[in-house]
């Protein structure tokens, strides 16, 4: 897990030199992207987990740390593919409109419909 991961979509949402979701050691690299910049807060990630699990079940600390990577890791590949979207049309702004093309570009049909739903609903 101490890789540093990279966007199979080429995007230019990361510089290198990110640090492990565990922390420790100096940072390196030139990206000054603190670990707590990259990821989603780990209590608002256990707090969603819980809903999915019986009212006595338990969830181990490795496997918070896991989803916070991964959840963290999906979003910025979304992001970043709307991104490139966006300033190929020369737009600053990312909408929603712009993150179901990014997920239907990247393979992840089966949820746009669900999220357009809500975005309708949102709107």
């Amino acid at each position: 897990m101490a890789e540093a991961p990279t966007s199979p979509a080429g995007g230019s949402h990361e510089s290198g030199g990110e640090q492990s979701p565990q922390g420790g050691g100096g940072g390196g690299g030139g990206s000054g992207v603190r670990e707590q910049d990259r990821y989603l807060p780990i209590a608002n990630i256990s707090r969603i987990m819980k809903k999915a699990l019986p009212t006595n079940g338990k969830i181990a600390k490795d496997a918070k740390d896991t989803v916070q990577e991964c959840v963290s890791e999906f979003i910025s590949f979304v992001t970043s593919e709307a991104s490139d979207k966006c300033q190929k049309e020369k737009r600053k702004t990312i909408n929603g409109d712009d993150l179901l093309w990014a997920m239907a570009t990247l393979g992840f049909e089966d949820y746009i419909e669900p999220l357009r739903i809500y975005l309708a609903r949102y709107r």
